[in-house]
């Protein structure tokens, strides 16, 4: 018998009786968790509230254990599944069935691919893509209805964290600008093939329409200076070197493509601190402000033609 070799064994000891369903051998590299717990499975389908005339898009398909509950309760669904051999096994589970011409599968990872109309998503989440597909979502026209997505468990709680949670960070408040986010189920290890090393949530996520007229780069701007300390009080966060040279550099560039002329005695440090005093924020602290907090410090910055991006 050939010697195996180290990367060989430790394939070989990867390929345990639950990393397999419908034949594939699950990719962990591809955070291909199954979720085989029919009665999770139905929790999150129904948290969606589907009608029978709605497009589900489903990312991560899988071997279609949500897919084929989707497809009783919606008109058409789209799947995005970036692993051509569970593309395929999900495809043969609906052959020759009424769900086929309803199943439309997209080979390609979610990130790259254009996604096209859609109601509601569903989606098992691979983590390592759960912030890029949730702000990917939200960047998509027209808006859909709403998303029910499984995450990590403390990723989720970070996107429903509120001022004064110890999870409350720039990902909560970026999210919360455009959407209403709601902790809806607990999901433990166990309910998925192979298990995961973490524990999972389930959020449902309803996009505001119409979106606030805010500029995102813009918005995240602010919050990536207000969070980088996010228990310091506002005022030292931006008294910080880095921070003011890049201000005073946005500023400049600002007057000069809008034809404005810069006086002679500006100094950036004393106008950002009169900003703070002036909306009474000086001395509060990132963790502890709303998202009314937060919209009104940009808009005093912004009147003074102080920008983020």
């Amino acid at each position: 018998m050939p010697k195996l070799t180290v990367k060989q064994s430790k394939k070989e000891a990867q390929k345990t009786p639950d990393s397999r369903a419908f034949g594939p051998l699950f990719n962990k590299d591809l955070g291909q968790h199954i979720l085989k717990n029919p009665l999770v499975a139905q929790g999150i389908v129904d948290k969606a509230n589907l009608m029978g005339s709605d497009t589900v898009l489903e990312v991560g398909p899988g071997t279609g254990n949500l897919t084929v509950r989707i497809l009783a309760q919606a008109k058409k669904v789209v799947a995005v599944e970036m692993d051509p051999r569970l593309a395929a096994e999900l495809q043969k589970r609906v052959h020759g069935t009424d769900d086929q011409r309803r199943l439309h599968i997209m080979i390609g990872d979610f990130m790259k691919v254009q996604l096209p109309y859609f109601d509601v998503c569903i989606s098992n989440t691979p983590y390592q893509i759960s912030s890029p597909l949730v702000f990917k979502l939200l960047e998509h026209r027209p808006l859909f209805r709403c998303a029910v997505l499984m995450f990590q468990r403390e990723f989720a709680l970070r996107l429903v964290a509120k001022p004064g949670d110890e999870l409350y960070c720039r990902l909560s408040v970026n999210v919360q600008l455009y959407a209403k986010v709601e902790h809806i189920m607990k999901v433990g290890k166990n309910n998925f093939r192979p298990p995961p090393q973490v524990e999972s949530s389930v959020v449902r996520l309803e996009p505001k329409n119409p979106p606030p007229p805010v500029d995102p780069k813009e918005f995240d701007g602010l919050l990536r200076i207000l969070f980088t300390r996010k228990h310091k009080i506002l005022s030292a966060n931006f008294k910080q070197t880095g921070v003011l040279q890049m201000l005073e550099q946005n500023y400049r560039t600002y007057c000069s493509a809008n034809n404005l002329m810069m006086e002679d005695s500006f100094d950036i440090k004393s106008t950002i601190l009169g900003i703070l005093e002036s909306v009474g924020m000086a001395d509060m602290r990132a963790a502890k402000c709303d998202m009314d907090d937060f919209l009104k410090l940009l808009l005093a910055f912004n009147q003074a033609n102080i920008h983020f991006s």
